[in-house]
């Protein structure tokens, strides 16, 4: 039988949901769209990639960015915790796969957010959508501000 990996400790959650919203700040700035982080980190603890929002292209969501830098079918996605600023989408106009599809489609067994998406320019469920799909979710509302901050131009129109 396989080793799998431990759950990694809520201090280690948070370190790399904090390393999300430093990601998110280097996002160019965007009225129509969230800046956003993302990290996609092995069961061993190694990182397996990095993304943020508009990374190559003016449609990139950050989850989408750290995905396409992995191998489909890298076996280290099986026990993958893939962490974001922001819940990972279930809707868009700019792709044919919204984030959430994606993170399935991947088999990254866990995902951590720091920010619920608020209905600024969708609905989104992405939290209950992966949760329905197997996957395990889990919300630090404490770095909820931070992410906010960073989309603070949203909200001041």
């Amino acid at each position: 039988m396989p080793d799998v990996p431990a759950t990694p400790a809520p201090e280690d959650d948070r370190r790399w949901l904090e390393r999300t919203i430093e990601l998110s700040r280097r996002c160019p700035v965007s009225t129509t769209a969230f800046a956003v982080g993302a990290v996609v980190v092995a069961g061993d603890g190694a990182v397996l990639a990095t993304g943020h929002s508009r990374e190559s292209g003016p449609h990139d969501h950050a989850e989408e960015a750290a995905l396409a830098k992995i191998v489909p079918g890298d076996p280290r996605l099986a026990s993958a915790t893939l962490y974001s600023s922001l819940e990972p989408c279930t809707r868009r106009a700019s792709r044919p796969r919204t984030c959430t599809e994606l993170i399935i489609a991947a088999g990254v067994p866990r995902v951590v957010f720091a920010w619920r998406e608020p209905d600024v320019f969708v609905d989104c469920t992405g939290a209950e959508t992966l949760r329905d799909a197997g996957v395990e979710v889990v919300e630090h509302p404490g770095l909820a501000a931070a992410a906010r901050e960073v989309n603070a131009h949203l909200f001041t129109r």
